[in-house]
């Protein structure tokens, strides 16, 4: 379980997929984004 107290629901997943997928992340460089509901964290 996460931080969240909960799992990821695939939208989520995908929404970041999308996301990553668009121009709207054209100025992004080197970054890595990680969807884990906060389990890094801990």
């Amino acid at each position: 379980m996460t931080p969240l107290q909960r799992m990821a629901d695939p939208a989520e997943i995908g929404a970041v997929a999308a996301f990553l997928a668009s121009d709207d992340s054209s100025f992004m460089t080197a970054s890595e984004v990680a969807v884990d509901g906060g389990l890094a964290q801990l």
